[in-house]
C-alpha cells in the first residue's frame, strides 16, 4: 500500500470513531428507559371458580388439601421423626473393639501403644500410653507374647494385661 492510501484509511477510521463517540455521548441513554417491546397478544384473563381450579389441578396430577390438614400432617411427621431419633439414641450402645496384640522381642511401650491406638483400644496417643506405663514403673516388664484386649478395659487394665 502506498502511504496516501494508508493515511486515508486511518483518517476514515478516526472520523468513524469520532462520530460514534459523539452519538454515544450526546444521545439520551437513561438507565430507566426500556427497550421497545413487541406487542404480543395476551390471553384474556379467565376467572375460575374454586371447584374449577381444584379440578384442573387434580387433572394435572397435583394433590390438594386444606391448610389445617397439611399442618397436622407436618406436625405428625415431626413427632414421628423425634420418636425415631429418641429410639435410635437409646439403641446406640458403646462399640467395644477387641483385638489380639502380639508383642515380639525388642518392642517398646510406644510400639505397643501405637498398635493399641490403631486398633482403637485406647484413646490418646502412643506417647501418652508410654508415659502411663512409665508412671506405673512396669516398662521393663514387657515380655513377648500374645494378649487379648478390648476397648471396654481401662488403661490400667490394658497395662496390667500386657505388662506382667
Amino acid at each position: 500500500m502506498k502511504m496516501s492510501k494508508l493515511n486515508s484509511f486511518a483518517a476514515g477510521i478516526l472520523i468513524a470513531t469520532t462520530i460514534s463517540g459523539a452519538v454515544y455521548l450526546f444521545s439520551d441513554h437513561d438507565s430507566t428507559s426500556k427497550a421497545v417491546e413487541p406487542k404480543v397478544k395476551t390471553a384474556e384473563k379467565v376467572e375460575l371458580t374454586e371447584t374449577e381450579m381444584k379440578d384442573k389441578l387434580t387433572a394435572g396430577g397435583f394433590v390438594i388439601q386444606p391448610k389445617a390438614d397439611y399442618d397436622k400432617a407436618l406436625a405428625d411427621a415431626k413427632a414421628e421423626g423425634q420418636k425415631s431419633a429418641a429410639a435410635t439414641n437409646q439403641s446406640n450402645q458403646k462399640v467395644v473393639y477387641r483385638t489380639v496384640i502380639r508383642v515380639t522381642q525388642g518392642m517398646t511401650s510406644i510400639d505397643v501403644g501405637k498398635m493399641l491406638v490403631k486398633a482403637k483400644i485406647i484413646k490418646g496417643s502412643a506417647f501418652d500410653f508410654s508415659q502411663a506405663v512409665e508412671k506405673k514403673k512396669v516398662e521393663n516388664k514387657l515380655r513377648p507374647g500374645t494378649f487379648t484386649v478390648d476397648s471396654g478395659m481401662t488403661r490400667d487394665q490394658v497395662i496390667a494385661a500386657i505388662f506382667k
